[in-house]
């Protein structure tokens, strides 16, 4: 790096680069969960409370503003924006997320494809793709949680119609 001497402007992004756009903050969607719960204490209401806990099912399943996190060949998480624990930045990263999805229920997928996946470019791959899909802890037991409160949820819906 060429150190600037004053003679001329520092360059604060590379020209043509593109910026991310930003993203709500997680506050206001905590914000809504509160709302619900508080609306549950002062209704007394089990279902605004099974409302609030199914928003928030949603929310970690299909909103959360997260990383990939899927191992490259090379070993280091992919750092690319998603939405959504079950989703991941690329087809090539979602199939393997895929296949740790149900691995975590205790099943092999499916709907797995063997695309040829043993090597890259370099012939070299640190990690299988096994290894490469394996969900972060906090994910896994975030995605165990959520569905863990989608079945409460489901349960409680039945029991209401009662």
């Amino acid at each position: 790096m060429v150190p600037n001497l004053g003679r001329q402007e520092p360059q604060t992004a590379r020209k043509g680069a593109r910026r991310l756009p930003r993203r709500e903050s997680a506050l206001l969607w905590w914000a809504l969960f509160a709302a619900f719960a508080g609306a549950a204490w002062w209704f007394q209401s089990w279902r605004i409370a099974l409302l609030g806990l199914l928003t928030w099912c949603l929310y970690e399943f299909l909103l959360v503003p997260t990383l990939c996190r899927v191992l490259k060949r090379q070993g280091h998480p992919c750092t690319t924006r998603v939405r959504g624990r079950l989703f991941a930045c690329e087809p090539h990263h979602q199939r393997l997320k895929n296949d740790a999805l149900w691995r975590l229920v205790g099943l092999r997928n499916p709907f797995h494809r063997d695309d040829g996946e043993a090597e890259d470019e370099t012939g070299v791959v640190v990690y299988s793709a096994a290894v490469r899909g394996r969900l972060t802890p906090a994910d896994r037991t975030l995605v165990i949680l959520a569905a863990l409160g989608t079945v409460a949820t489901i349960v409680g819906m039945v029991y209401g119609f009662r």
